[in-house]
């Protein structure tokens, strides 16, 4: 990705945690220069960790960031948030675009944080991004424009793959899919391996074959672009090892246990922002 956009920005971070490093580390190998990110954090340990994995300024002060930046990322936890907002000064706040990647802090609470008329979006990043590998989903607010949605996109995509939801509401089940699947893949990780434990393969052995083979049938389903279905069947020879092992997965209820997770997700997603 070339900085595009982002080119003339100074892009800052409230809050210096992982996810925010992630970004900031992937803007960076974008080409973004690390003099155009500045970034703030009360805990000088998570300044000196962010200083250190992105040679850009880390600062104590959060007004420091808002005075200086074109792009502010919110990386704080949901509920610091209103705390956050609260303490900015609102005629500096209200000139930056703010990008919020709080886990279910809703938009309406964001713009009511920040001056009237500030340009606000909210995020839902998943944990891959902080291997480049994320996928994000974004809901922009009213007062934001398209010049602005080229920024959002720019920076989202310097840690994986981005879609902008045609409504809020879908936050809910990007949270209960992406935002939550990955604890889902790590525990069918888990079960592939101790799988192969129990036939009798070395435990590295068979942790390496099970994550390698989930990586690989992504890989393959992403660069391919063919429907999942169409590569199941394309393993499944008639007769074979393979459908003798679909057939235990569907008797066993994986197919339905991954619709209940994905639902029960998006629910206590929705129950936590209507709290």
């Amino acid at each position: 990705m070339s900085k595009g956009p982002l080119e003339e920005s100074k892009i800052g971070f409230i809050g210096c945690g992982a996810m925010a490093r992630a970004l900031a580390g992937g803007l960076v190998e974008a080409g973004i220069a690390p003099s155009q990110i500045i970034a703030s954090d009360p805990f000088p340990e998570a300044r000196g960790q962010f200083k250190q994995a992105i040679a850009a300024d880390a600062v104590e002060t959060n007004a420091e960031v808002v005075a200086q930046a074109d792009l502010i990322v919110l990386a704080v936890k949901p509920g610091a948030v209103a705390r956050v907002l609260s303490e900015l000064d609102a005629s500096a706040a209200v000139r930056p675009l703010w990008i919020s990647i709080a886990a279910g802090v809703p938009l309406d609470q964001l713009e009511a944080g920040l001056p009237k008329g500030a340009r606000v979006v909210r995020s839902m990043p998943n944990t891959p991004a902080l291997v480049g590998a994320g996928a994000t989903a974004y809901y922009p607010g009213q007062a934001v424009d398209e010049e602005d949605l080229l920024m959002v996109e720019a920076v989202l995509e310097a840690a994986g793959w981005c879609w902008r939801a045609p409504n809020e509401d879908l936050l809910d089940a990007v949270t209960g899919l992406s935002g939550s699947g990955p604890a889902y893949v790590f525990l069918i990780l888990e079960a592939l391996a101790d799988a192969g434990v129990r036939q009798g393969l070395p435990r590295d052995a068979a942790q390496s074959l099970a994550t390698r083979t989930v990586f690989g049938a992504a890989k393959l389903a992403l660069e391919s672009g063919t429907h999942p279905g169409v590569l199941k069947d394309q393993v499944t020879s008639p007769g074979g090892t393979t459908i003798a092992g679909l057939e235990q997965l569907e008797a066993h209820g994986v197919r339905a246990a991954l619709y209940a997770a994905v639902r029960a997700a998006t629910e206590r997603s929705k129950a936590l922002r209507d709290d």
